[in-house]
C-alpha cells in the first residue's frame, strides 16, 4: 500500500532522520504533553501514590487509535517516575524465551513498554501472567519425562502495554493491568498548540493561521500533524520564504491532495467509487476491495475508521453506504433529491 501522509500508523520503513526528528518532538513530562488532561491527572495520582509507598507503578494499559501518543505517554511515565524504560513490541516477542530474556534483564522499578501488545503469541501471554501478578517467572528445563519447572524471582517492574485494538486483548491479560486508559482524539486548540510547539523545536517560523490550517486537516492526530508540518516546511524552504503563513500551508497541502477535512485522494476515490459505481451503496466490503485493488483489511483498518468518524461512510447489514455528507463534500447531489 502506498504510504499516505494522513495515515496515523508509523511509516512501514521508517527513515532514520524522520525517526530522530520524531524522538525530538516527543514531550518528556506531563507539563509539556498537550491534551489528554483526565489521563494525565489519573497517572499523576498513581505515580505520586507509588512514590509515597516506594513501590513501582501498577501495570498500565493504554489503548486508542494510532498516532495519539501512547508511546510518548509511556516515555513520560518513565521520566516522571525516574525509571529506565525498555521498548519492544508484541510481534517482536515470538517465544517465551524472548520474554524471559527481557524480564530477567530488568532492574527494580524499571518499565517494560510493549507496543501492539494484542499481538503477543498466546504462549508468551501465559508466561506473562505470573510475571505481572507475582513477579515470578516459570521456566521449563529439559524435555520429555525429565523436564522440570523452576521458578525465578523477578525484580519489581512495571509493564506498560499499548494497543489500537483493546478488544483483541485476552481478558486474563487485560485484567492484570491496574490502570486501563483510553487516549482520546485532541481538540482543534490542542492541535494548534502541538503544531506551534513542534514548529518551535524544529526552528520553523509559523503564524497562528498556518498552524490552524494544518490542525484542521490533521484528523486531530499529532503524528499526522507533525508529518504535515515537515512537508509544509519543505515547501516553504523550496519557495524561499522566511516563515510559514496560511498561504504556504494551503498550497503545500493542496499539492499533497489533502483537503479541508483531512481527506486525501484515496479517501475521495473510495467515496466516489461507492457513489458513481454503486449509486451510493450499500456495497459489500469484498466488492469495494476488488474495485479499488486493495485488501479488505486495508479498507477496514485504514480507510473506513476516519470516514465513519466524520460521518461520510456508514456500515449497514447489507454493506457500506455513502452518506449525504459525503455527497455534499464531493459536490454531488444525493439520489433521493435528484430531479
Amino acid at each position: 500500500m502506498i504510504e499516505r501522509i494522513v495515515n496515523p500508523e508509523p511509516a512501514s520503513e521508517p527513515d532514520i532522520v524522520e525517526e530522530q526528528t520524531l524522538e525530538t518532538l516527543r514531550p518528556r513530562s506531563f507539563d509539556t504533553y498537550t491534551g489528554q488532561e483526565l489521563l494525565k491527572q489519573n497517572l499523576k495520582l498513581a505515580i505520586e501514590a507509588a512514590k509515597h509507598r516506594e513501590e513501582p507503578v501498577d501495570h498500565v494499559l493504554l489503548y486508542g487509535p494510532p498516532g495519539l501518543g501512547k508511546t510518548t505517554m509511556a516515555g513520560v511515565i518513565a521520566a516522571e517516575v525516574g525509571a529506565n524504560i525498555r521498548i519492544t513490541s508484541g510481534p517482536a516477542i515470538e517465544r517465551a524465551g524472548d520474554l524471559a530474556s527481557l524480564l530477567t534483564n530488568l532492574g527494580d522499578g524499571d518499565i517494560l513498554f510493549i507496543d501492539e501488545i494484542h499481538r503477543l503469541p498466546k504462549t508468551v501471554e501465559e508466561v506473562l501472567y505470573p510475571a505481572m501478578e507475582d513477579f515470578v517467572l516459570d521456566v521449563m528445563l529439559g524435555k520429555g519425562p525429565s523436564a522440570k519447572s523452576i521458578r525465578l524471582d523477578l525484580p519489581k517492574f512495571t509493564i506498560i502495554g499499548a494497543t489500537t485494538r483493546a478488544g483483541a486483548l485476552g481478558a486474563p491479560l487485560r485484567d492484570r493491568f491496574g490502570h486501563v486508559h483510553r487516549l482520546e482524539f485532541y481538540t482543534p486548540d490542542e492541535m494548534i498548540t502541538i503544531i506551534e510547539r513542534s514548529a518551535g523545536i524544529l526552528d520553523i517560523a509559523i503564524d497562528r493561521d498556518a498552524a490552524t490550517e494544518i490542525a484542521t486537516r490533521s484528523r486531530l492526530t499529532p503524528r499526522i500533524a507533525n508529518r504535515m508540518l515537515k512537508r509544509v516546511r519543505d515547501y516553504a524552504t523550496v519557495k524561499q520564504v522566511d516563515g510559514i503563513t496560511r498561504k504556504e500551508a494551503r498550497e503545500a497541502l493542496h499539492l499533497l491532495e489533502v483537503d479541508e477535512l483531512g481527506l486525501d485522494s484515496s479517501d475521495r476515490r473510495l467515496l466516489t467509487m461507492i457513489i458513481e459505481h454503486y449509486n451510493g451503496g450499500p456495497v459489500g466490503l469484498t466488492t469495494m476491495a476488488a474495485a479499488l485493488a486493495e485488501e479488505t483489511s486495508t479498507i477496514e483498518d485504514v480507510y473506513e475508521p476516519f470516514l465513519m468518524q466524520i460521518g461520510m461512510l456508514e456500515r449497514t447489514s447489507r454493506g457500506r453506504r455513502a452518506t449525504s455528507k459525503a455527497y455534499a463534500h464531493l459536490g454531488l447531489t444525493p439520489p433521493e433529491i435528484k430531479s
